[in-house]
């Protein structure tokens, strides 16, 4: 098979194939001036209705993508719905998408009042989570201000042996020992305590 040359595919020319192809890096910057229509203050991004692009009145307004990473303020980055913004935006293949948000003027941007309601404390640990070093159930080991403890048991606390061979917990595991001792166990102490020693034997 020969090589594909440019006269097989009309639409291609040389000058395009030398310069590679053209990156959304490439496109051109416009101005902006509009409101924000909507904002996911939990999601991170919106979409701002254009009115004017270029200083030039627009027939109709059109939608522009925003994030929350292009909003030009401090602390937490938000818009707030119907908020007046002026802006920088280039097409890119998932269509118009702002680069630098400001309010009129180039001023911070005012923001929502609403904040995401996060549970990240609570995700961050379960329930049976504890300080090895501790044994408090508030932070983990590495966040414990106390002096390394001696080690213990995590299952009854007991600093005379770990829980591998922890007598409660094996108690409390045994299906025959729930609620009561071992009869077995019982009847062997009674004997051994109850037995009377073995008589000495008698010498010649």
């Amino acid at each position: 098979m020969g090589s594909v040359s440019n006269q097989e595919f009309p639409g291609v020319c040389k000058t395009e194939e030398d310069e590679g192809p053209s990156t959304e890096e490439d496109s051109p910057f416009f101005h902006g001036v509009g409101v924000c229509k909507w904002f996911n203050v939990r999601m991170g991004f919106g979409f701002l209705s254009m009115t004017h692009r270029d200083a030039v009145p627009l027939d109709e307004p059109v939608d522009v993508f925003v994030h929350q990473s292009k909003l030009h303020m401090e602390g937490f980055r938000s818009l707030k719905e119907g908020e007046a913004v002026e802006f920088t935006f280039k097409k890119s293949s998932k269509g118009l998408e702002s680069q630098r948000v400001t309010g009129p003027g180039g001023i911070h941007c005012v923001g929502s009042e609403r904040r995401p309601k996060g549970k990240k404390v609570q995700k961050r640990r379960s329930k049976g989570d504890r300080c090895y070093n501790c044994g408090g159930l508030d932070h983990h080991a590495k966040e414990c201000k106390l002096p390394p403890q001696p080690k213990r048991c995590h299952f009854c606390q007991s600093i005379d042996h770990m829980v591998a061979s922890c007598p409660i917990k094996a108690q409390q595991s045994s299906p025959a020992s729930q609620g009561k001792p071992s009869p077995l166990k019982v009847e062997e102490g009674e004997h051994s305590q109850s037995a009377p020693p073995p008589p000495p034997e008698a010498s010649d």
